[in-house]
């Protein structure tokens, strides 16, 4: 049995290599031509390191939804007040309108718009990611509620999935061009439902 040559490279910065691409391009439209320059990686080591396209944009989605959590969660952490962190969030995505960052939307939010639920080994990393937004954001209205900001009747539940889909609705309008102004303006429109 012979021993394999050892990797040469750093696995951790191959995958963030990955997620940029996907994140910019989509699925369908990344080639493995564009992963393999990214990556600065030859065929033979994608393959034998991160399996095919498929299982790679399966690691990306993770690993782009694991770190999108906790950033959050911290943020949650250090933030004054439940409320303020949710409207921080969001003003935050506010200000990528016509930047760069901007751009390129939501990684989550882009799987789901581009392939639904018509691939199931897709749709369940795109679910959680959903998912892990909304628990960060049931915390923090739970925290709200708490502080006296959030009425104590509100469903939670239902404020937080409100949430996730005002995210995924501004992160798409910035995406397709929506200007700082009529960003930020929805912001205040947003926090209305929180209370």
């Amino acid at each position: 049995m012979t021993i394999g040559r050892p990797i040469e490279f750093d696995p951790e910065k191959a995958l963030d290599a990955a997620v940029d691409v996907f994140w910019c391009k989509g699925y369908e439209a990344t080639s493995m031509s564009d992963l393999l320059t990214a990556m600065k990686l030859s065929k033979s080591s994608l393959y034998q390191s991160f399996g095919s396209k498929r299982q790679l944009f399966t690691r990306c989605l993770t690993r782009y939804q694991e770190r999108f959590t906790s950033e959050l969660n911290h943020g949650l952490e250090e933030a004054k007040s439940g409320r303020r962190f949710i409207e921080s969030v969001f003003q935050a995505v506010a200000e990528t309108a016509q930047q760069p960052e901007g751009e390129k939307g939501c990684l989550v939010g882009n799987s789901a718009s581009e392939l639904g639920q018509r691939d199931t080994v897709f749709a369940k990393p795109v679910a959680q990611g959903l998912r892990g937004l909304g628990e960060v954001f049931k915390a923090a209205l739970k925290r709200a509620q708490t502080e006296g900001d959030v009425p104590p009747h509100a469903d939670l539940n239902a404020l937080a999935s409100y949430l996730v889909s005002s995210m995924t609705g501004l992160r798409t309008l910035i995406k397709a061009g929506l200007d700082k102004r009529a960003a930020r303006s929805m912001v205040p429109l947003i926090l209305k439902a929180v209370g």
